[in-house]
């Protein structure tokens, strides 16, 4: 039988985290070569299995990422940006792929990820969904048919717990929107209004964040002109949707040629 790609990931303690261990777990297209936590945490030197709730598996939690790496075809990485550097700097040295659904990443972050990219196969999305990615594709296709008399507002809402804003999928359609109508996004973005701002500029693309609750993730875009709206919508109600795809990714990228890549390629969109 053809060896099973082995797949390591860091953060294990964290909702992500344990979502993929439970998925690779009761996989059988891929095997758990390891799990990191940072320094300090109460799982780290325990079984993995015994700090889930389960039985003891025969892996421990390790604080030491390249020592998990090195016995891994990939690494599935929902982090923080700092993190997620440092590991796809490790990633390098292991020559392994990393998968990446970190968000909140700035324009630094991934211009580190790009060079690293010259190295090893980085997959990177802001959302992993199937339902999403094709989302993407319609926002720039509609983006593109339409001129700036439809203005574009996205308005996305998450869990009281999420720390960035606007969301990495936001800012994914944003940038999809920006594609359709051959802008750059940072010119053209307008985030977060409020007092008294002016009317709003012609060709601009507006960014709104709602946070409570348990919202696993919505996503709306809007094409708003005189008379008519068009409204583009996704909801999530299941992060095992973002676990399918992360790992679709992992196993996709095997034997790929070193270079950045997202889940429009993975999925042959």
């Amino acid at each position: 039988m053809k060896n099973l790609p082995k797949i390591a990931i860091v953060g294990a303690s964290g909702r992500m985290g344990q979502m993929l261990i439970q998925s690779v777990l009761a996989s059988n297209k891929v095997k758990l070569a390891g799990v990191t936590e940072r320094e300090g945490h109460d799982w780290l030197g325990q079984d993995l299995g015994v700090c889930m709730g389960r039985a003891e598996i025969g892996i421990n939690v390790s604080n030491n990422p390249m020592e998990v790496f090195k016995n891994a075809d990939a690494v599935i990485d929902f982090t923080s940006p700092k993190a997620t550097i440092e590991h796809a700097k490790l990633a390098v040295k292991a020559g392994i792929v990393h998968v990446i659904g970190t968000t909140g990443m700035d324009s630094s972050h991934l211009d580190k990820l790009k060079n690293l990219s010259k190295d090893i196969v980085i997959i990177r999305a802001g959302n992993m969904s199937l339902g999403l990615n094709l989302l993407t594709l319609l926002t720039k296709k509609i983006s593109a048919a339409l001129d700036e008399d439809f203005d574009i507002e996205i308005v996305e809402s998450h869990h009281k717990h999420k720390v960035d804003a606007p969301s990495g999928t936001a800012l994914m359609l944003g940038q999809a929107a920006a594609e359709g109508r051959g802008v750059d996004l940072s010119n053209v973005e307008d985030r977060g209004r409020d007092g008294i701002t002016g009317a709003r500029k012609r060709g601009d693309i507006g960014f709104h964040a709602i946070r409570g609750g348990d919202v696993v993730g919505e996503h709306d875009v809007i094409f708003a002109a005189d008379g008519e709206r068009i409204v583009l919508r996704h909801l999530a109600t299941d992060r095992q949707i973002f676990v399918r795809g992360a790992l679709r990714a992992a196993i996709w990228g095997q034997g790929k040629d070193a270079g950045e890549y997202d889940m429009i390629d993975v999925l042959g969109l």
